[in-house]
């Protein structure tokens, strides 16, 4: 049996974390769903703008935008929207038959709001609205003005992935604003079954410090702060606060691992996979990763829900100030999602201009 149909069994969904036009188009995307149980898709701001700037897929469409009108930001979400859309109609069988558990596609607003509240709420709100699909996510990163965004965008039933999330820290501090978000669902009265996801990043920690750890503890840092983040999160699930809104009709916000391709061309290509098996949680990898996992991947033993031997892992990278590094990632992340929808933006314009000429 494929790897990629045992990850479901042991009750972890296996998600795509791509989207491109060509995907749709040869009926890839399809094949992943039948065959190699994908059950849902995210996308970045990097995910699209490698796909717009590497191919001629989208110039037909950002032709005929242009005779409308349309320019930068509202274009390029047109055309998100499109690919979005279309993927969200094949994984709504999914969506269906796990009764909204699955089958979900996720959009981030865009990056320059990171630290704007108000248009971050406006943003998801609007955006939730033009995709006309229930499962269809709106991402927003976990960032001191994106917390209080996500309370507001869940109490309006827009449902939610988390991301930027390094750390069990910033893990519980999303889950906090999810669940004020329900418990104000609850207390007017209105259905407090708002999904959400909260996205936490793996590789970008064993990056960060493979020049300061030995080669012993290269690539075992972002499993161990995954294992302890996962101990977090079934230990807030079992907790009478959650007890209490499950009770109401609420659904738990699952936990999904994030960037979880290998960087390391010393390591395996499933690293990450295999280390963080996990009941009720998402695993959304890049495409060379699925392949790989189908190919000649295998899974390890799922981590208990005490986090297994987490402690004891992070004891042995003792000069590194784990909580510190948690938030130079988020910065870093966020700096760099923002460097690519700059790069996106100016793609959207050159492409623009070019096809301009050409028409």
């Amino acid at each position: 049996m494929k790897a990629t149909r045992i990850l479901p069994d042991l009750g972890q969904s296996l998600w795509l974390d791509n989207i491109t036009r060509s995907l749709l188009r040869t009926g890839v995307l399809h094949r992943y769903i039948d065959e190699l149980s994908v059950t849902g898709l995210t996308s970045n701001p990097t995910i699209f703008d490698h796909a717009i700037k590497n191919s001629g897929d989208y110039d037909d469409a950002i032709k005929n935008k242009l005779a409308e009108g349309k320019s930068g930001e509202k274009l390029f979400f047109e055309l998100a929207l499109e690919d979005l859309t279309q993927a969200a109609d094949l994984f709504r069988p999914v969506h269906d038959r796990s009764c909204g558990v699955d089958g979900w596609v996720s959009l981030e607003v865009s990056p320059l709001l990171a630290h704007d509240t108000k248009s971050t709420i406006a943003v998801a709100k609007e955006l939730h609205a033009q995709a006309r699909r229930p499962n269809v996510m709106i991402k927003i990163p976990e960032t001191p003005e994106g917390l209080p965004a996500i309370e507001e965008a869940i109490f309006a039933g827009v449902p939610i992935n988390v991301t930027l999330l390094f750390s069990d820290d910033q893990y519980l501090a999303a889950a906090n604003a999810f669940m004020r978000g329900i418990e104000r669902r609850i207390e007017a009265g209105l259905k407090p079954d708002i999904p959400s996801v909260a996205s936490i990043f793996i590789n970008r920690w064993d990056v960060a410090v493979a020049d300061r750890v030995p080669e012993a503890l290269h690539d075992r840092l972002g499993i161990a702060v995954a294992k302890r983040t996962y101990k977090a999160y079934r230990d807030l699930l079992s907790s009478p606060r959650w007890m209490r809104a499950y009770n109401a009709g609420a659904r738990p916000q699952r936990l999904l691992w994030a960037s979880t391709g290998t960087k390391d061309p010393k390591a395996s290509d499933v690293l990450y996979v295999k280390a963080l098996a996990a009941p009720f949680t998402v695993n959304t990898m890049p495409e060379d990763t699925l392949k790989a996992l189908a190919d000649h991947g295998d899974v390890g033993e799922t981590i208990p829900a005490d986090g297994g031997n987490s402690e004891e892992q992070l004891a042995r990278f003792a000069g590194i100030d784990v909580h510190a590094l948690s938030i130079r990632l988020q910065d870093e992340g966020a700096k760099s999602f923002v460097d690519s929808w700059n790069d996106l933006m100016g793609v959207i314009s050159s492409k623009s201009a070019m096809l301009k000429r050409a028409s």
